[in-house]
């Protein structure tokens, strides 16, 4: 379905989300994916003033910071269509920190947040997968982490009926074909090609007018 110009979009995560955004000023999206799906669909309006769009991603935010902030940051601005990107962090900081994300914990958390938000808002929910392009040799390791943490986060959005963008799909196809750190310099934040990667695939997922193709 397309994207409609009395839609608001709110996107929810971490510094992948954030991206930089000035968090005084509200309009702020950062230099990131959400900036750019921005600009593509404000360009197809014309000379109307597009959706709505709202970013509220803090970097650093593991999904339990998320849940902290989502009524504030998330119910209570009513928005029609609801990103959410989180993951990354909940395993790094196992592997920089000790701080342990337990799978089953991660899951139910991000489970609850989705559900809650189709039960209060009956909005459209959009789950960005976490994703890694390793650029050191011990990057290699987290995805001892980082798997089993992808696949909570695509039983939950399948759970909760929601659209699914594979971002770590996307990014480990253009890494085939590019240097990892062309995409993501530290193996994590998107390059400006990174960013731009992962908002055509947004706009493929949700602003489609065919079905979306099976994950």
């Amino acid at each position: 379905m397309h994207i409609k110009e009395t839609d608001t979009l709110l996107f929810i995560g971490d510094s992948i989300t954030d991206a930089g955004r000035d968090r005084t000023d509200s309009a702020s999206l950062g230099s990131g994916y959400v900036h750019e799906i921005a600009q593509t669909l404000r360009a197809r309006t014309g000379t109307g003033p597009g959706p709505a769009i709202i970013n509220k991603g803090l970097n650093g935010n593991r999904v339990y910071d998320l849940e902290s902030r989502w009524t504030t940051d998330v119910i209570d601005h009513r928005p029609t269509v609801v990103t959410v990107k989180i993951g990354i962090n909940d395993t790094w900081r196992r592997y920089d920190r000790g701080l342990i994300s337990p799978v089953d914990e991660f899951e139910t958390c991000l489970d609850r947040l989705l559900a809650e938000t189709v039960r209060t808002l009956s909005a459209r929910l959009v789950v960005i997968t976490p994703f890694l392009l390793p650029v050191t040799s011990d990057q290699e390791d987290w995805y001892e982490d980082l798997s089993p943490r992808t696949d909570a986060v695509l039983r939950a959005a399948l759970g909760n009926g929601a659209d699914v963008v594979r971002a770590d799909l996307v990014l480990r196809r253009a890494a085939e074909e590019r240097e990892a750190a062309e995409l993501a310099p530290d193996g994590v934040h998107p390059s400006p090609l990174g960013h731009r990667l992962i908002a055509d695939a947004w706009l493929a997922v949700v602003d489609s007018v065919t079905p979306n193709p099976p994950s």
